[in-house]
């Protein structure tokens, strides 16, 4: 029912700044839990961070506390990560996705219903 698109992503130096954005349209965010999720090549797909529907609760995985934001505007139907202190480690393909009406916060991907085509973020070192 909704779509998702990400933006954002880019080229940037270690210690340096991204800030993503997913816009969503055919359905308003607010009945979402919206999540950002990572997959670097090789490697399994990975929880980033999720955040409630009214944007009250926030969550994030270890390897990004301290660095990562995650926000939504329900009003631009938009979610957004922004990313400092960025390390090449940090480096992936970034997804938003979307979970209707779940339990609890989830951090498996395979929970989610949606999800945005991805954007790169690269990390130089």
């Amino acid at each position: 029912q909704v779509q998702l698109v990400e933006s954002g992503g880019g080229l940037v130096q270690a210690g340096g700044s991204l800030r993503l954005a997913c816009e969503a349209s055919g359905r308003a965010i607010n009945i979402y839990v919206m999540g950002w999720f990572r997959q670097a090549p090789g490697k399994e797909r990975e929880f980033v961070g999720a955040i409630t529907r009214s944007g009250s609760t926030t969550f994030y995985a270890d390897s990004v506390k301290g660095r990562f934001t995650i926000s939504r505007d329900n009003a631009k139907n938009t979610l957004y990560l922004q990313m400092n202190s960025l390390k090449p480690e940090d480096t992936a393909v970034y997804y938003c996705a979307a979970d209707l009406l779940p339990p609890v916060v989830r951090h498996e991907a395979k929970a989610y219903d949606y999800w945005g085509q991805g954007t790169q973020v690269t990390v130089s070192s």
